[in-house]
């Protein structure tokens, strides 16, 4: 559908998905997007030609995050079951995902992007997890970011709320590579090392180098999104920073 917020298309021969998220210039990453994301890999996980996914975004950024407003109390846990569910299915999906990011990276974009196998960086790529400056925290980011680039470099982003330049990624090992394209870089990768795997071969790759991580994941997202919902969205300062945020105005903390 023209409406629809992601492009969907097979590309090499049938071989590499390609999701582009389709909403710029932010790409939020909000109950639309999830579920077109959703339908998109439903429709075809049974394809066992597919050797690859590569997921971009149309636009100069890949993703500002997740809509605020579906962050809100009344909101929040129907969009962290769609989010968190999406992710799941993503580390769960039979073979790799490849991301290329462009731009700002950030929130539940990163989230997204970090459920994938490679990220490809482009020279003017931003990750971050800002939550806490709303007064909130990212809770499949607390998971996913410790196993990605070590404890410490994780708590230094999800506790500051800072974002980190393409070199810096790279470095850290969020991202594979940095290069003025990622989109051909993903492409070049998965021509090089992908294109003539056994695509049955490669699946069974993938379940045996992520068969205790999944299960790992599964675990650790639901107790952050428990922790979320049951202690952190009845705390007064984190419903006063997510509509500090909406109303554009500074946030007034009391601590509690």
């Amino acid at each position: 559908m023209s409406d629809s917020p992601l492009k969907a298309r097979l590309d090499r021969d049938g071989a590499l998905l390609r999701l582009s998220l389709a909403r710029p210039k932010a790409n939020l990453i909000d109950a639309a997007m999830i579920a077109a994301l959703d339908e998109a890999l439903r429709a075809h996980r049974g394809n066992t030609g597919i050797l690859a996914v590569l997921l971009d975004a149309e636009g100069p950024h890949f993703s500002f995050g997740a809509s605020v407003e579906e962050h809100l109390a009344e909101r929040c846990a129907r969009m962290l079951a769609g989010l968190h569910a999406l992710i799941l299915d993503m580390i769960e999906w039979p073979t790799p995902i490849l991301v290329a990011v462009r731009g700002q990276c950030l929130g539940g974009g990163l989230e997204l992007a970090m459920a994938g196998s490679l990220i490809f960086a482009a020279d003017d790529a931003k990750f971050g997890q800002p939550e806490i400056q709303l007064g909130v925290f990212a809770p499949a980011a607390s998971c996913l970011l410790p196993e990605r680039i070590g404890q410490a470099a994780a708590e230094d982003l999800l506790f500051s709320g800072r974002s980190i330049d393409a070199t810096e990624a790279k470095a850290l090992g969020l991202a594979t590579s940095v290069s003025a394209d990622p989109v051909a870089t993903a492409l070049e990768y998965f021509d090089r090392h992908f294109a003539r795997k056994s695509a049955a071969s490669l699946a069974c790759a993938v379940s045996a180098a992520r068969g205790a991580y999944l299960p790992r994941m599964k675990q650790r997202i639901a107790e952050v999104e428990k922790l979320y919902l049951d202690r952190l969205m009845k705390t007064r300062d984190a419903n006063e920073g997510l509509e500090a945020f909406i109303a554009k105005r500074e946030p007034k903390w009391e601590h509690r």
